[in-house]
């Protein structure tokens, strides 16, 4: 699968990430921020699920109608913690994310939000 990690989320993530096999490209690699609606932007254009623990990617492409390849919001989850986590969300919703799901994880629950109809591309 083709990923983008936000800055937010551990570095270390991308390493659980690619070793698993999943192409992954991490913003905090990126020599400047370019905002959140252009790495939204940059994430749909590559074909990519974002992976953030930032709300306002899912604000952005719910308010505002901003196309995405799905969206993966990590909540309270510890560092150490979220590359383990993000591939069982990765391996289990797939198919969701794919569609262009919004999913929210947190310690104790999983939060899907289908896509839009009107959203297709």
């Amino acid at each position: 699968m083709k990923i983008l990690l936000d800055t937010c989320v551990w570095g270390g993530t991308l390493k659980h990430l690619e070793a698993a096999g999943h192409d992954v490209i991490w913003t905090g690699n990126w020599l400047e921020d370019p905002g959140d609606e252009e790495i939204l932007v940059f994430a749909h254009q590559e074909q990519r699920v974002l992976v953030t623990l930032d709300k306002d990617f899912g604000e952005i492409a719910i308010l505002q109608k901003k196309p995405h390849c799905g969206i993966l919001r990590l909540v309270n989850i510890a560092a150490r913690n979220q590359g383990p986590l993000c591939l069982r969300v990765l391996t289990l919703y797939q198919k969701d994310l794919q569609a262009g799901a919004i999913i929210t994880v947190r310690n104790d629950r999983v939060r899907i939000r289908p896509p839009d109809v009107d959203q297709a591309d």
